[in-house]
């Protein structure tokens, strides 16, 4: 067995000392990479070699001088180096833009999350006449997917069926998955009754699409028709199930999974599960059961599954435990500073928490900001806390107004303790009431009729302030109104959210 040291840190001092001698080390988004790997566009290892090593950090200087080679020779590739417009050149200026290279375009896109710049390229390729093939459309409902772009993924899935496209195990999931992520869960319910259930990886993005919307009961259901089915899960099917007992606070439920995994099908527990255990535990604030696990674990825990605890840390307010946490971490990034100063701060421990601000100051390690996003009328609206940057800033923030005053008339009062810094009651909640998904919301109030559904996604977890206060907005405008943030969906009508309030 495995033990994980206790005691890391012999003082508070010697903890938030040891941060400024932690390596901070940015790190690329993490995606989901595409099904199947799309073929390459280029045989040349060694200019491949270069562009990898312009990635991080970015050097473009260098990136532009290998450009010059790649069109000297000829070649239609897409440049990993963040920039896009300019990978996008080289790619229309190449003589050779067939489906291979389109597929290779279009699924770099998506590989590193430019998914709308994605749906751009799919636009032009059928504009081109360039025939998408089953690639194509994979990462193009993959791309429509990670941004809850439904009107475009439904574009994409009438497309495929004009075409005659054969669904596959492969694009079955992919739309299974985008219908789900999209908020309509519905369909892709419909989807998964009445298409051939052969593979895997069909049951897994069915349990997956139920599991963000918290359905528990049905994604139950679907794991035992697995077996009815004779369906073997395998390891990504019993993260899902962790996952959905997780994100609803069923703990039993989840150790039962976790035990049955290795008991009934042989499978062996894998990191990615003991860091859904990690996590289940820590939501319910079981924190020292989540704790004990990881030292119990048969290998050494990652960073995920370390963040896991910390978050719990920080809800629950165990700077102690914390502490430990954020030792493990070997590259510290935004959110885990930004945990550990929150989780001082709600222990009002400012002086802790200004130290890990001046660390992060030091290091110019910039949070992470809170954006959402709204699909109307074919375009998709991005909004940051307190934007004023949209052209009809004036109309929304006039509606957001409205909305908070109803709200209060409704008996919402605003939480203030969600914010953790160390300023007046006033400076909160003006905080916390130009959050990016009132913004967003208030723009799909004011652009959309009464009674339509308004879906928003969000990058990060949506706070308790914004939760409660959609779900009086949902009341007063008698509307549906989903939120996707980073882990789940929440649905709000008529005063409450699907979530149960436990996310």
């Amino acid at each position: 067995m495995k033990v994980v040291r206790r005691n890391l840190f012999s003082s508070k001092t010697a903890f938030l000392g040891s941060l400024n001698n932690a390596a901070f080390i940015p790190q690329p988004s993490s995606i989901i990479p595409p099904a199947r790997n799309l073929h390459s566009v280029t045989d040349d290892p060694t200019l491949l070699r270069i562009l990898e090593g312009c990635k991080l950090p970015p050097n473009f200087r260098t990136a532009n001088s290998v450009h010059g080679k790649f069109i000297k020779h000829g070649y239609g590739i897409f440049v990993k180096v963040g920039e896009f417009d300019v990978a996008k050149k080289i790619f229309l200026a190449s003589s050779t833009r067939d489906v291979v290279t389109w597929n290779s375009t279009i699924g770099g896109c998506v590989k590193d999350g430019y998914f709308l710049e994605a749906i751009g390229l799919f636009k032009d390729m059928v504009k081109a006449s360039i025939e998408p093939d089953k690639f194509t459309f994979a990462s193009a409902i993959a791309a429509c997917s990670r941004l809850g772009a439904l009107n475009h993924g439904q574009w994409v899935h009438e497309l495929m069926i004009e075409k005659k496209v054969q669904l596959n195990y492969i694009l079955s999931s992919a739309l299974i998955d985008m219908y789900s992520r999209c908020g309509r869960i519905e369909i892709a319910k419909s989807i998964f009754d009445t298409t051939l259930r052969n593979d895997v990886s069909i049951w897994n993005a069915m349990i997956k699409g139920l599991a963000m919307h918290g359905l528990v009961s049905d994604a139950v259901s679907a794991f035992s028709n697995m077996q009815i089915e004779k369906i073997s899960p395998d390891p990504l099917t019993f993260i899902s199930i962790l996952t959905t007992c997780s994100h609803c606070g069923f703990v039993d439920q989840g150790r039962y999974y976790f035990d049955i995994m290795q008991k009934n099908f042989s499978i062996q527990p894998q990191l990615e599960h003991y860091g859904a255990m990690v996590d289940l535990f820590g939501r319910a604030g079981l924190l020292e059961e989540a704790y004990a696990l990881i030292q119990e674990m048969p290998m050494e825990p990652d960073v995920v599954t370390w963040r896991a605890l910390l978050s719990a840390c920080k809800t629950y307010k165990n700077h102690e435990l914390g502490e430990i946490a954020v030792g493990e971490i070997k590259n510290l990034e935004s959110g885990d500073y930004i945990l550990l100063s929150n989780m001082y701060c709600s222990v009002n421990k400012w002086d802790d928490a200004e130290t890990v601000r001046h660390v992060m100051n030091k290091k110019g390690v910039r949070k992470c900001r809170g954006r959402s996003w709204v699909e109307l009328h074919g375009s998709i609206h991005y909004f940051k806390a307190g934007d004023r940057s949209h052209p009809e800033t004036e109309a929304i923030y006039r509606v957001l107004e409205a909305l908070i005053h109803r709200a209060r008339m409704e008996g919402y009062v605003c939480a203030r303790d969600s914010v953790f810094m160390d300023i007046s009651e006033e400076e909160k909640e003006e905080n916390l009431n130009y959050h990016s998904e009132k913004l967003t919301l208030a723009y799909g109030i004011l652009k959309s009729s009464p009674g339509t559904k308004i879906l928003i996604s969000k990058n990060l977890r949506t706070c308790t302030d914004c939760h409660s206060w959609m779900k009086i907005v949902s009341k007063v405008l008698n509307r549906i109104i989903t939120v996707r943030d980073r882990m789940r969906f929440h649905s709000f009508e008529k005063g409450s959210c699907t979530c149960g309030d436990y996310w």
